[in-house]
């Protein structure tokens, strides 16, 4: 049949909606039998009441987690065992597909064609991935005198702790997870309090695939379990996803702590750059609106930074607002909705107080408003403006539908502007010249460099992170293992 946005309407009249923690293999409420409301920000109506993880709540979890590392339940199994389960695991995924999408949607705004077709199947998919993995890659030998062998060898590095964000939600997690178990470590998993719901649920599906008590836990709560999980003496790792300012500080709770390694994934104020021997304007355009538009703007990768060479400012930045039009605030349920809502109202107030900023040093093209106010959600249409590389909403990650387009004159010009941040994580380069295409591909600092092309390219072979205060470690490819294992090297004598 169908999936209209009336068949949509329907499933969320009737859907069964989990809030409780997952420790040990069961749910629970919180010790301390508080919770906290979560609100869908398609209409600012209740959606659960989600237990509020505390101090008791995450030492249980721990413990858990330790219980099941120290006892090789999971780590200790044939490589093609944990390969199978987590290979079932997404296989659930993907049979739960419309409950898992219409979770995220709810919780998080994001348009069910979106939730239906990238963010559930992605997870899956990485899951899939990172399974595909687990009993194909071996150790080495290593060159040593000829009286000894030389092993080199990467271990599962005990408890991990994934603190994930609210724009992304299961996506995200995947990419913490998914290598993290493949490894053969116990994890436990914080959600954001403004979107923990398909966390919850994933964690009764993975009991359900066979993926032992202990070894996947979820403690949603208002902020503090994070906290608590980075100053946790027995947690072994912590991977993170979110603001620079709170990276910061969890780096700090690890030192106070046991010296944990961290590894940040933080924010971007990433630049597209268009040059003038740009090929195709028409396909810049809409490649460009869709860097800052889709998901509401609310990506780490988001190419708020739009460079236009001046030669050819105008007639793109005519393109580029026919293009915005087609981002329309609408029912995050409708499947023809490309643009949903923004999280919540603190999200929606930050937004539009750097609007409000941009008004007053910029010059607004584009936008610029809370539209459909009259549903009670929170809505901001696509919004632009003409900016000076040195303004404030040019600098400062806004985490939603905000565009700041830049004029530059030279291509030595557009890599000191695109480099000019505390920020490293993408970039893009629109250019037909392939040298140019190189050379400054290889200027720019960032993570990851699209050229003619913006967020695109995104399987699971490529490494995901960045530079500078955009942080450090890589999700996603090969690479990501090497965060959630020890490297140990062993000398065995001969004679």
């Amino acid at each position: 049949m169908e999936k209209t946005l009336a068949y949509w309407q329907d499933k969320a009249a009737t859907l069964s909606i989990e809030g409780r923690a997952f420790i040990d293999g069961e749910y629970r409420h919180a010790a301390s039998g508080r919770t906290f409301d979560c609100l869908s920000p398609i209409d600012g109506k209740l959606l659960a009441k989600v237990a509020d993880g505390a101090a008791e709540d995450v030492n249980a979890a721990v413990a858990a987690a330790r219980r099941a590392f120290d006892s090789r339940v999971w780590s200790g199994l044939n490589p093609r065992q944990r390969k199978a389960i987590l290979l079932r695991w997404a296989g659930l995924m993907r049979e739960h597909l419309d409950e898992l999408s219409l979770l995220e949607t709810l919780d998080a705004g994001k348009p069910i064609g979106d939730t239906t077709s990238v963010d559930v199947p992605g997870a899956a998919y990485c899951v899939e991935w990172f399974a595909e993995a687990i009993d194909k890659i071996g150790g080495e030998v290593a060159p040593a005198d000829h009286h000894l062998v030389g092993l080199v060898t990467r271990e599962p590095i005990g408890v991990v702790a994934a603190v994930v964000p609210w724009n992304f939600p299961i996506l995200m997690a995947s990419w913490k997870f998914g290598p993290a178990l493949a490894a053969g470590n116990s994890v436990v998993l914080k959600p954001s309090e403004k979107s923990p719901l398909t966390a919850i649920r994933i964690a009764q599906l993975a009991r359900e695939a066979g993926i032992p008590a202990g070894v996947f836990n979820v403690v949603p709560g208002a902020g503090e379990p994070g906290k608590l999980l980075a100053l946790h003496p027995d947690v072994d790792c912590l991977a993170f996803t979110g603001s620079t300012n709170v990276g910061k500080l969890i780096m700090q709770y690890a030192g106070q702590s046991n010296l944990k390694r961290v590894w940040l994934e933080l924010g971007g104020k990433s630049p597209n750059i268009v040059m003038p021997d740009c090929a195709d304007l028409d396909r810049a355009a809409n490649a460009a609106a869709g860097a800052i538009f889709y998901n509401m703007g609310e990506m780490c990768t988001a190419g708020s930074r739009l460079l236009v060479h001046r030669d050819i400012k105008d007639v793109f930045v005519d393109k580029l607002i026919a293009a915005a039009r087609s981002y329309t605030p609408g029912n995050p349920l409708d499947p023809k909705t490309s643009m949903g809502a923004i999280v919540d109202q603190v999200q929606l107030e930050r937004v539009l107080s750097y609007i409000e900023a941009g008004r007053a040093e910029s010059k607004l093209l584009l936008g610029g408003g809370r539209v459909k106010q009259e549903s009670g959600g929170y809505y901001i249409e696509p919004t632009i403006f003409d900016t000076a590389p040195n303004a404030k909403i040019a600098r400062e990650e806004i985490f939603g539908p905000v565009l700041s387009v830049i004029t530059f004159d030279t291509v030595e010009e557009a890599i000191r502007i695109a480099n000019d941040s505390e920020y490293g994580l993408a970039a893009a380069v629109w250019t037909a010249n392939l040298t140019t295409a190189h050379e400054m591909a290889r200027s720019l600092r960032a993570g990851t460099v699209w050229v003619n092309c913006y967020d695109e390219g995104g399987d699971m072979n490529f490494p995901f992170g960045g530079y500078k205060q955009s942080g450090n470690g890589r999700d996603k490819s090969l690479h990501a293992l090497e965060k959630y294992t020890e490297l140990k090297s062993t000398l065995v004598r001969l004679r």
